[in-house]
């Protein structure tokens, strides 16, 4: 018979490994789109804000023509932009807590831990991108990213909560 401890040790070794490599697939996503120079960003903040234009035009059977799904587009590229940077750290900050929890009990440590983890990353990320044609860093998004991360834990314990669960994720 195989103990609990044993058990609950394998569990943590899978979650563990489960959130580290969605973590690294995480970065490799912020990091391939931080690599992108300047015009390549722009195009692709473009085809997501005209996409999402289109896409509110159909289901809200509003029937604008191409010129106002344009102006539209235009107005919303820069908040989608600064909405991704928030989720993409929100996912972060959830996934950091996650990974850490499976060995951590103090949740003061474990909050302070994955802050700091998240202002890092989006301090390191910003600092790569002024290395890059047509980019620069902006502390302003580093501070945008650790409220995503903030938000992305603070909305996890409050699903923990919700959910009644007393082990961590």
């Amino acid at each position: 018979m195989i103990s609990d401890d044993f058990t609950d040790r394998n569990r943590q070794v899978r979650l563990t490994v489960v959130y580290g490599v969605l973590l690294i697939f995480l970065y490799v996503i912020i990091f391939s789109l931080s690599a992108q120079d300047g015009e390549a960003s722009t195009n692709l903040s473009t085809k997501v804000s005209e996409g999402s234009a289109e896409l509110f035009n159909h289901l809200s059977r509003q029937h604008w023509t191409d010129n106002i799904i344009g102006e539209i587009a235009v107005f919303f590229e820069y908040p989608l932009r600064k909405i991704a940077h928030f989720t993409e750290y929100a996912c972060m900050g959830i996934l950091v807590y996650l990974l850490w929890s499976q060995w951590m009990g103090r949740r003061r440590l474990l909050w302070l831990i994955c802050v700091a983890w998240v202002f890092l990353s989006a301090g390191l990320d910003e600092f790569h991108q002024r290395f890059v044609p047509g980019r620069c860093g902006s502390f302003w998004d580093v501070c945008l990213d650790t409220a995503g991360g903030i938000a992305g834990v603070m909305v996890l314990l409050l699903v923990q909560k919700f959910f009644g669960s007393k082990k961590h994720v």
